[in-house]
């Protein structure tokens, strides 16, 4: 594969996970667009790869005219579509009881992880299947927690189980277009929003305790293994976590 004539999507990439993979496709000779609700972290984003193809929209992926316009200027842009990596998510009101859950935070975390990742791969499919060569690849980005909760997780674990037959729906339907989908479940990679895993995180048995994490770039390059094998193959799921995190055994 030719990464040089390759042209990404990388939702959520002012921070976290989505700029270590937006950085990393970058670098690699990808054209990249860049969605995130704030322009700001954007740019410091494509500052990371001076000289890169980069593409700044701001989206914010729950709204569907953001997520129109955002392909819409890929569409201008580059012309074509080679991989959506559904990156954007939320985790939501950490501690709150689930009977004290309120509604619009329970929507919040749906509008962003589950219809935000939606809209995105419809973007995507339109494009994937109009352009020539057809076909392209999205990865989303699930979590452990699509396999196992945290305590007092119910809207992120909801959405990210949610994501998985998601996944599993538009695996089935690319076929005939020459659309692969897949998914990387991610656990504690170092990033802001994992900050509190070194400080200590709720555990099933009530404690509160340090977790250890791995570099986001291993995460970066493994979604950049997943791009850029030839669509003929496709990697359905991927777990990569710091290794000794409490995952296997969770609870």
């Amino acid at each position: 594969m030719d990464a040089k004539s390759k042209i990404a999507v990388v939702t959520g990439a002012g921070s976290g996970i989505g700029r270590a993979v937006a950085v990393e496709l970058l670098r690699t000779g990808w054209s990249v667009a860049l969605a995130g609700r704030r322009a700001e972290p954007l740019e410091e984003t494509a500052a990371l790869a001076p000289g890169s193809p980069g593409l700044v929209v701001r989206t914010d992926v729950s709204r569907p005219e953001d997520v129109t316009a955002l392909f819409a200027a890929v569409r201008e842009r580059f012309g074509r579509l080679d991989l959506l990596f559904n990156n954007a998510g939320t985790f939501g009101p950490g501690g709150v009881p689930f009977e004290d859950l309120p509604f619009d935070a329970w929507r919040h975390v749906v509008d962003t992880n589950l219809n935000g990742a939606f809209l995105c791969a419809q973007g995507a499919y339109r494009l994937m299947k109009e352009q020539e060569p057809r076909g392209g690849r999205i990865i989303n980005n699930g979590s452990v927690s699509a396999h196992a909760p945290r305590p007092l997780s119910a809207p992120y674990t909801a959405t990210k189980h949610a994501l998985t037959g998601l996944t599993k729906s538009l695996s089935l339907d690319g076929r005939a277009h020459g659309i692969a989908v897949g998914q990387i479940d991610i656990g504690n990679a170092a990033t802001e929003m994992t900050a509190r895993m070194r400080a200590g995180v709720l555990q099933a048995n009530g404690e509160t305790v340090p977790e250890p994490v791995m570099d986001v770039a291993d995460v970066a390059r493994t979604v950049r293994h997943m791009a850029e094998l030839p669509l003929e193959a496709n990697v359905q799921f991927a777990t990569v976590l710091a290794t000794a995190m409490p995952y296997v055994g969770r609870g």
